[in-house]
């Protein structure tokens, strides 16, 4: 028996069968790039162990205008095959599929040398695209097929077409993008003739038992995008065309909608998936945000798709399947979707990896081994920084003793998840509670120790977190005045009109707290209407006319920064316009480049722009930033004691809690 019948029956596509319904989603990793093939080998390697039933490679360009970025990585020549082979090999060796996935940016191409059905320039890429004519058309649909073929010859048991997310031939789909008047373009059949050529040309280059996955945009999410009827019109078609599997994707990069991050509801597509299940003969995929089996297991049951697509939590945890197979799903890693360390790596030029998972990309650089001699570590403080350093040096086989002076672990992770919108950091906080009884740590909450009582273990490690900066404002005395931890933490009373004194992370996320009541990512349907999501079978690209319509905030709010840029502008790159649209939509008045001159009974008096202004308020709150708890340190030095340091007690800007748990874990490897 299993808690998983259907997460876990085979899928029997003809001429091969998956052994489960998982698949592991395409993610762009950046590790093709770097040329270390036994690195990207290990990494696809370790989840085919880890018991995906199909993996998906990140997207490989099919010719140099077609890529991400320039020298985005592709199957181009002798040696590219080698290169590639050797991954495939090692997938098939641990008793895994995989297929590649074919990515044509168009006019996402962050290179000069970008194309587009028309040349309308995207708003998240820096480059106008030259408009292809009829010759140009005819390379691309050449250069995929022969990219699915060199694919084969590689050794991958199939490929994905990429045709969502606001790519190359979902830029053809729709009159957002799609201007022609040839016959690429006007009329529906015209704009769908690009998918359609291609998947059948994909379909001749590679032969009959060959996985073709078509990523089909089910929900554009902007303005002209598709309606539901030319979908499922697309998807009967691409069948037709030769298609064994189609993908869910949701939104084109450039929606005004969220659709993977923290803040969308689990599985909060899945009901657009479903609308196409019966309306064609080939499995449907379904994703976003499905990140543990239980979530898996209840859209499969409910009918909603063949299959499920998780993507990011293969980063957080390589063994998903396999733990869940053997009833251990409760030790998952939960990816919390924060995209702190994948997406926004990404972005950045930058190798993605996780920020539960420090060793997701970096397995050949980052080994728990055994240790040589197990020794008695003490670890003072349970934040990310302590609890990641606790678990990998109780991995390794050391005595590891965890302090707290909190009477419950998690530090800043505690607070965070009473955020609304960040509910994924409740099972992160008790993955690390299971963890540290599964591997044995000795865990003494409620407990502060001195020096002296850390003298005999062999190592000790500081990870005692941050202290709120003193920003030092004339009147932060009074009653009314809080501090962040006041809220968060000791749930203190806040009147109707509230000053925050920090636009940082944390005040973004005071100011999340303070105007919303229930929150919507628990409620997929509230979170549908906060947002403007409706049915495509009703509004044109899921894009409901009136768009968003959130519920009433709870307060007034103003945010304030010393700073004169945007509020906001260092928030993560991929999720930070989700918190400033989501404040916005609130009413929270955002104020940059002010001095704070004085608080006063009635709120606080600032200087903008050479303009002296009271913001009244019930009360301030300041999340004015955050010092390094240092004292413990200072003492264990004083009395010769050595020591590490780690997370905020280190460096406490912007309280890094990727920084904090990777630095945790790669001291721990190393003692």
């Amino acid at each position: 028996m299993t808690d998983y019948p259907h997460l876990l029956a085979p899928l029997d596509l003809g001429f091969v069968t998956l052994k489960n319904r998982v698949l592991m989603g395409s993610m762009h990793t950046g590790l093709e790039e770097r040329g270390d093939w036994d690195r990207v080998a290990e990494f696809y390697g370790l989840r085919a162990r880890g018991g995906a039933g199909l993996i998906v490679t990140g997207g490989m360009a099919p010719n140099p205008e077609g890529g991400v970025f320039p020298g985005a990585a592709g199957l181009y020549t002798a040696d590219d095959i080698a290169n590639h082979r050797r991954v495939t090999t090692r997938v098939h060796d641990e008793g895994g599929l995989i297929a590649m996935q074919i990515l044509h940016a168009g006019r996402y191409a962050y290179g000069p040398d970008c194309v587009a059905p028309s040349a309308i320039k995207s708003p998240i890429s820096p480059f106008p695209p030259r408009e292809l004519d009829e010759a140009g058309i005819e390379k691309q649909i050449a250069d995929i097929a022969t990219a699915a073929a060199r694919a084969r010859e590689a050794g991958y048991d199939g490929v994905e077409v990429m045709g969502s997310e606001g790519y190359f031939l979902n830029q053809f789909l729709v009159t957002h993008t799609n201007r022609r008047t040839d016959r690429w373009g006007g009329a529906y059949e015209n704009r769908m003739r690009l998918p359609l050529e291609v998947v059948a040309r994909v379909r001749a280059a590679v032969g009959d038992d060959f996985i073709l996955i078509y990523r089909l945009s089910m929900i554009d999410l902007v303005p002209g995008g598709a309606t539901f009827d030319e979908v499922v019109e697309l998807a009967q078609r691409v069948e037709r065309a030769g298609a064994t599997i189609l993908n869910t994707g949701i939104g084109w990069h450039e929606a005004r909608v969220p659709t993977i991050a923290t803040s969308v509801p689990r599985a909060g597509f899945a009901w657009v998936t479903q609308k196409l299940m019966g309306k064609v003969g080939i499995p449907v995929i379904t994703s976003n945000r499905i990140n543990t089996p239980e979530v898996a297991e209840r859209v499969l049951a409910e009918g909603c798709a063949d299959m499920v697509s998780m993507a990011r939590p293969w980063l957080a945890d390589a063994d998903f399947v396999a733990k869940a197979a053997s009833g251990r799903a409760c030790e998952i890693a939960p990816c919390i979707a924060c995209n702190q360390a994948c997406l926004d790596h990404t972005f950045a030029g930058r190798v993605s990896t996780c920020l539960v998972n420090p060793r997701a990309c970096f397995e050949t650089e980052l080994r728990y081994e055994p240790a040589a001699m197990p020794r008695r570590i003490a670890v003072v403080g349970a934040g990310p920084a302590g609890l990641s350093a606790a678990l990998v040096a109780a991995g390794r086989g050391h005595a590891v003793t965890l302090f707290d002076k909190a009477d419950q672990i998690g530090g800043q992770l505690d607070m965070a998840r009473r955020i609304p919108g960040k509910e994924e950091f409740h099972g992160l906080v008790a993955w690390y509670r299971t963890m540290l009884d599964r591997r044995g740590v000795d865990l003494r909450l409620s407990t502060a120790p001195g020096a002296a009582a850390l003298a005999d273990f062999d190592a000790v490690i500081v990870a005692t977190g941050v202290t709120p900066r003193d920003p030092g404002i004339p009147g932060q005395d009074l009653p009314h005045v809080l501090g962040y931890a006041d809220i968060l933490a000791r749930g203190a009373p806040v009147g109707p009109r509230v000053a925050i004194v920090g636009a940082g992370g944390i005040g973004f996320d005071v100011a999340e707290f303070l105007v919303t009541g229930d929150s919507p990512t628990l409620d997929p349907v509230d979170w549908r209407a906060e947002w403007g999501v409706g049915d495509p079978a009703i509004h044109r690209g899921g894009l409901v006319p009136g768009g968003p319509c959130p519920a009433p905030p709870l307060r007034q709010v103003t945010l304030l920064q010393r700073k004169p840029e945007a509020p906001g502008k260092r928030l993560g790159k991929t999720t930070g316009w989700i918190h400033r649209a989501a404040l916005k939509m609130k009413g929270v008045e955002m104020l940059a480049g002010v001095t704070y001159d004085r608080i006063t009974p009635e709120g606080i008096e600032i200087t903008q722009g050479g303009a002296r202004r009271l913001v009244t308020a019930d009360n301030v709150v300041l999340c004015a930033g955050q010092e390094p708890e240092r004292d413990l340190a200072a003492a264990l030095a004083e009395a010769g004691i050595v020591h590490h340091v780690i997370g905020g007690a280190d460096i406490a800007a912007e309280l890094d809690a990727k920084r904090a748990i990777d630095q945790g874990a790669r001291l721990a490897a190393s003692i």
